[in-house]
């Protein structure tokens, strides 16, 4: 029974295949029970989305791509766990950077997006402790960067 991808669909949404690292380390690392996802940055079916919040995106825009973050790193947990992403136990922690000008100061509602997202995809067990944090540019010019703690059964 596949309770998690049932509920993505749900929502609209198909879990893509776990993006490839861009240099030298890995996509996700499993330490016992936890699983340490590697940033994912922000991506969808037309590639980057790119830009700095405060200048060429709102809030919204860099929400949608926090959302597009927090897919990439589901896609990393269903392939941490083999394909069966239903061995997620809980979110345990978000740690998103926010591309965006210097007086730009609402980086927690960019990251709301990736938040907003894993509780309705999930319920309870997508409920996490957070940072949210500017950085004055990320790679490949993306909007933003998220990386993620699981914890798997």
């Amino acid at each position: 029974m596949r309770k998690i991808e049932d509920k993505l669909a749900e929502l609209g949404v198909t879990l893509p295949d776990a993006p490839a690292p861009a240099a030298n380390y890995v996509p996700y690392v499993i330490a016992g029970d936890m699983v340490y996802v590697s940033g994912q940055i922000s991506a969808n079916a037309d590639g980057l989305i790119t830009g700095k919040i405060g200048a060429d995106l709102d809030a919204a825009a860099g929400a949608d791509a926090a959302r597009a973050c927090a897919i990439s790193l589901l896609a990393q947990l269903k392939a941490a766990c083999g394909g069966d992403i239903d061995r997620l136990v809980r979110v345990v922690k978000l740690v998103g950077f926010v591309n965006s000008t210097a007086n730009f100061t609402d980086q927690p509602k960019v990251i709301n997006g990736a938040s907003d997202f894993l509780v309705a995809a999930l319920g309870d067990a997508g409920r996490h402790a957070r940072s949210a944090v500017s950085a004055a540019s990320l790679p490949l010019g993306v909007a933003v960067e998220i990386e993620a703690i699981f914890q798997i059964k």
